[in-house]
């Protein structure tokens, strides 16, 4: 019932209405779910069960989390990265974007250049309008494979760091290597080669690995894989799950 009525909402009401009206909307939809047995650690939700969909995700009712949302979150928290004085996200959703806005001590700076996602900016991520060394941590979060020249942009993402900052990064993955073919331009072919009508590429861990190396960062790869702990299944996070952070290290010369 979830799944359906939120989809008769996209089809009737506006996008941005949608944004600033979705939380309230979710409050009310969200009742039938609320119980113990799990746990949404961005809205700190208890709920008797997440909305299932058809992707396979797990939906948070209350603030529309998938769980690619809240394993950042937890990650945020567990390595103390919210501490960080400024902060740039690219597209946030609605339920971290809340989050990072009921924060204290940071300065949270949102962007997304379409105009899709709740943000306060419009940057374009391959000529991103700050000065160097702006930034202590950046969030690219499902973006790369939307752009075109996305050496460009890891190189801009570095170029707003400051030194000893970092870059959190995660797209979807494949096996092998980076799979990508500018002759590839129809939203129908994209979907089928792409997984999505708007990617122009899938990355490999180790593909997107080396390409953010390329453009200067010293690379990490956090990983998750099965048996999923009790505290990931209650959080309904994903059995196998990759991020990579990225460190502009102290000894780059500017």
């Amino acid at each position: 019932m979830y799944v359906f009525l939120k989809h008769i909402a996209q089809k009737v009401l506006p996008r941005q209405w949608l944004i600033k009206n979705g939380p309230a909307l979710r409050l009310w939809l969200g009742f039938a779910y609320k119980g113990n047995r799990f746990f949404c650690n961005i809205c700190r939700s208890g709920l008797s069960r997440f909305v299932s969909l058809n992707s396979g995700d797990l939906l948070c009712p209350f603030c529309g989390s998938l769980p690619r949302h809240r394993r950042l979150w937890q990650v945020l928290g567990e390595k103390d990265w919210l501490r960080r004085g400024r902060i740039l996200d690219f597209s946030p959703p609605v339920c971290l974007h809340t989050a990072f806005e009921n924060l204290t001590g940071i300065e949270y700076v949102s962007t997304d250049f379409a105009g899709e996602f709740a943000a306060r900016k419009n940057y374009d991520i391959t000529n991103i309008d700050v000065p160097d060394a702006s930034f202590d941590l950046v969030i690219c979060y499902h973006v790369l494979e939307h752009v075109e020249d996305d050496s460009k942009a890891m190189s801009e993402l570095f170029r707003v760091l400051k030194k000893g900052g970092l870059v959190i990064v995660q797209t979807p993955f494949k096996d092998g290597d980076i799979f990508e073919d500018s002759a590839i331009q129809s939203p129908n072919d994209r979907l089928k080669y792409f997984g999505q009508a708007d990617h122009v590429r899938i990355y490999s861990v180790n593909g997107l690995r080396r390409r953010l190396e390329q453009a200067g960062f010293d690379v990490q790869i956090f990983s998750w894989q099965v048996p999923a702990s009790q505290s990931d299944v209650r959080m309904g996070l994903k059995e196998t799950e990759y991020l990579l952070v990225g460190e502009k290290a102290l000894r780059v010369v500017d």
